[in-house]
């Protein structure tokens, strides 16, 4: 009878170990499988969708929202958010602009600088004050915007990148048909997955954002680390505006508005969990590309208008919520 007993108590414990890993290969990987089936669909479905120039081109229309993505990545894993990104990443063009007038290494610093110092105030004030970061980050939202509008004479005046300014190859220029920003992107993602996996600090945001009183018992730089994330995301959203700024050749101030919730849309879909603690660089290069496909399939149908695309990908965002959600329950289980 005991042996009976223990039999049948170690079937449903292997159960739940089973849906254990399957949700938590789901919710690590589930972007990815999304990723190829809609490629696949789309080739299949649109003659012109699978060629070299039109993947190209969601490659290069993506690329700046994936540098913005990886700062907010490192955001939300440690359990915080960013709002401001959207309007630093406008600053940061319209600064590039402005100052690569003076060579390249000026238009590069200029924006670098500035919305290095956004990010770095806005973990400043969240880290040692305990303020939402919903407010402080909607604050820095309005006065980069504001900044920006100071700038350019409330919108007034745009400024142009020379047209024989080095600059503006960084935007325009290829290497194996795609366009530096991709590659920059793609290192920054390299890069950003090293800091976050094989780091003390990439250890520490993931720690922070699962338990923040559980990671100051363990002794870790809890303010610190907050910190350098919002830091970081200033940093690449500024990047980001200045490589668009070398693309377009000019500094355009409209550009950024709703950009923040696109970032963390990207970065929910790609797996990472709102609440932090959980999350990878490559879910969120996934979450982006899929954002990407989905507004490229919409151009293909032709018919449809650009507003779809943000109801679909609304759609589709509540789905990986309400996922994610139910997937966090059974891990759960034990």
């Amino acid at each position: 009878m005991t042996a009976v007993a223990e039999q049948s108590q170690q079937v449903p414990v292997a159960r739940v170990a089973t849906s254990e890993r399957l949700a938590a290969l789901a919710q690590r990987h589930g972007a990815l499988a999304v990723l190829l089936l809609a490629l696949l669909v789309s080739s299949l479905t649109f003659d012109a969708f699978a060629s070299f120039d039109n993947l190209a081109g969601i490659a290069i229309q993506s690329s700046f929202l994936v540098i913005v993505a990886l700062g907010m990545t490192f955001v939300i894993i440690g359990g915080g958010i960013d709002l401001s990104v959207g309007s630093v990443f406008a600053l940061g063009g319209v600064l590039a602009a402005w100052a690569s007038q003076w060579g390249m290494v000026a238009a590069l610093v200029a924006p670098l600088l500035v919305c290095g110092g956004i990010g770095l105030l806005n973990g400043l004030i969240i880290a040692r004050t305990g303020l939402a970061p919903f407010i402080v980050t909607l604050a820095s939202l309005l006065g980069a915007r504001g900044l920006l509008l100071a700038i350019t004479s409330e919108g007034a005046t745009t400024y142009l990148v020379p047209r024989d300014a080095v600059f503006l190859d960084l935007g325009r220029g290829t290497l194996w048909g795609l366009g530096y920003p991709v590659w920059i992107a793609v290192a920054l993602c390299a890069l950003g997955g090293l800091l976050l996996q094989r780091t003390g600090y990439g250890q520490a945001v993931y720690a922070v954002g699962g338990s923040e009183d559980a990671a100051s018992l363990m002794g870790l730089p809890v303010a610190r680390v907050k910190t350098l994330s919002y830091l970081l995301s200033g940093l690449l959203a500024g990047l980001a505006g200045c490589l668009n700024a070398a693309r377009l050749g000019s500094g355009v101030t409209i550009l950024g508005v709703g950009m923040e919730l696109d970032a963390i849309a990207a970065v929910v879909i790609g797996g990472t969990l709102l609440v932090g603690g959980a999350g990878t660089i490559s879910g969120t290069l996934c979450g982006v590309l899929l954002l990407g496909v989905i507004q490229n399939v919409i151009n293909q149908i032709g018919n449809l208008t650009s507003s779809i695309q943000s109801v679909v990908s609304g759609a589709f965002l509540v789905v990986v919520v309400v996922t994610q959600s139910y997937l966090s329950r059974i891990r759960r289980l034990r």
